[in-house]
């Protein structure tokens, strides 16, 4: 039998290893990327007249499976930027830095993971693997090993990356020529750009220490702070191509998200303290596509 101080020093290192886990996967960047394939997969059924129950298998196989190639691409990126993670706060926990994870286990962990959720997204459609490893490609190969270390663009890049996550969920019920997936696509792209300025100018020393060539350290935090505010302009046009498919209440709550976050951003431009306005530019991002998503699926209930 198992003493106290046993039991508790097992439960501390379960804690600690999925913390570990969660660290090395991204938890939040995961959660936002397989939210998108989720929201799309709903609509996909409503839109196309399809019932759940007739394709849970599909909902399944498309879930996992994306899921294992998101979390592989999270992996390859954790390995192959140790060096870069250990010179930066907001890294510092993660598992490869601190030695819980050996990079050569995270290294094969991150094959396997990517090639399983590949292999189970090929049950699905040829279309939504096909995204999937699109998906994949534009963060591990042009983000993480080409862009990321040598190119301000890596935003840009890392942005289409993530972008591809509601076509996957779209085209494992229907082909993504449509309004819909198209239209989630764009969101995700610009939305994702003024989210990562944030946080790079949020965490300026850290970008600047590591010598990662984020906007804010090459064209100082004033010019990107324009810059945010160019892209989330750029959103002002969702909810009026999206009008006829949601509705008013749709119109109605995304005009007033992106009006919000255009007011914010030009309050960026005089305000002095930056990094508390990119904190709080941050977390309205993460409203803004929660609140959005969300809204997308109780519409369509």
């Amino acid at each position: 039998m198992k003493t106290h101080n046993e039991s508790s020093d097992t439960a501390s290192k379960l804690i600690n290893f999925f913390t570990d886990i969660k660290y090395l996967l991204k938890g939040k960047v995961l959660v936002a990327n397989v939210l998108p394939v989720f929201t799309a997969y709903w609509l996909a059924l409503h839109f196309n007249n399809e019932s759940f129950s007739d394709h849970w298998l599909l909902f399944v196989l498309t879930m996992i499976g994306s899921t294992l190639v998101i979390s592989g691409a999270l992996m390859f990126n954790n390995w192959f930027e140790h060096d870069l993670d250990k010179k930066m706060d907001r890294t510092r926990r993660r598992p490869t830095v601190t030695g819980s994870f050996t990079l050569k286990g995270v290294l094969t962990a991150a094959i396997i993971t990517t090639a399983a959720g590949m292999l189970m997204m090929m049950f699905t459609t040829l279309e939504a693997a096909l995204y999937s490893f699109l998906g994949w490609f534009f963060y591990v190969v042009l983000y993480t090993f080409w862009s990321k270390r040598r190119y301000t663009i890596n935003t840009i890049i890392g942005s289409i990356s993530g972008s591809f996550t509601p076509l996957i969920g779209w085209a494992a019920i229907a082909p993504a020529n449509h309004v819909i997936p198209v239209s989630l696509f764009y969101i995700l792209f610009i939305w994702q750009i003024p989210h990562t300025l944030a946080i790079a100018i949020k965490r300026l020393e850290d970008y600047t220490r590591a010598g990662v060539p984020m906007l804010p350290v090459v064209i100082g935090v004033n010019a990107t702070v324009r810059q945010n505010l160019y892209y989330v302009i750029a959103l002002l046009p969702v909810p009026f191509v999206l009008l006829g498919t949601f509705g008013w209440i749709f119109f109605i709550v995304s005009m007033l998200l992106t009006v919000g976050w255009i007011l914010l951003s030009i309050r960026g431009c005089t305000i002095q303290d930056k990094k508390r306005w990119a904190n709080i530019n941050l977390k309205y991002s993460l409203i803004y596509l929660i609140v959005l998503f969300m809204l997308m699926i109780v519409l369509t209930i």
